[in-house]
């Protein structure tokens, strides 16, 4: 029987993958169906698995939270996301996660939510950028607007 990867309190960094798909200058996003970040929005993405590449782990976690085909383009950045909490003895890691975050492009599916996402939906620029009701973690922000920036630029290399 295959060894449970502990997600809260694990023994050694988790490796994750996310998605920042950008289709007519608008960003996918998810919200989040559990912890960490459980209800908050965010880039669709969740845990590489073993035997898994980096490209085909994205391309899987997509489909199964937006029901949306896509294709890596371009790393945009990897990151850590480390979750600690307070204990009697010290700060405790709750959770750890090296994140490869990619570009993507839609190559296919349908939108829907699924898997462990409550919700997903495109948004606009102003939308991410702003402190509205999407409430999106600060790194969150950097990353999408990595990419944004980055698929502005692919854009405009291919119209030429």
């Amino acid at each position: 029987m295959a060894e449970m990867i502990e997600r809260e309190y694990p023994r050694a960094p988790i490796v994750g993958v996310g998605a920042v798909v950008v289709d007519a200058g608008r960003v996918l996003l998810v919200q989040r169906g559990r912890e960490p970040l459980k209800g908050k929005w965010t880039l669709p993405g969740g845990m590489l698995e073993l035997g898994e590449s980096l490209h085909a782990g994205v391309v899987r976690e997509v489909e199964e939270e937006t029901g949306l085909r896509v294709e890596p383009v371009e790393l945009v950045e990897l990151l850590d996301r480390i979750v600690r909490e307070e204990a009697a003895q010290g700060e405790r890691v709750r959770f750890h996660y090296v994140i490869a975050d990619y570009l993507c492009r839609v190559i296919g599916g349908a939108l829907k939510a699924a898997s462990d996402a409550e919700a997903v939906r495109w948004v606009e620029r102003a939308e991410w950028n702003s402190h509205g009701a999407l409430a999106l973690d600060p790194i969150t922000v950097r990353v999408i607007e990595a990419g944004w920036q980055r698929a502005t630029v692919l854009s405009r290399e291919v119209k030429r």
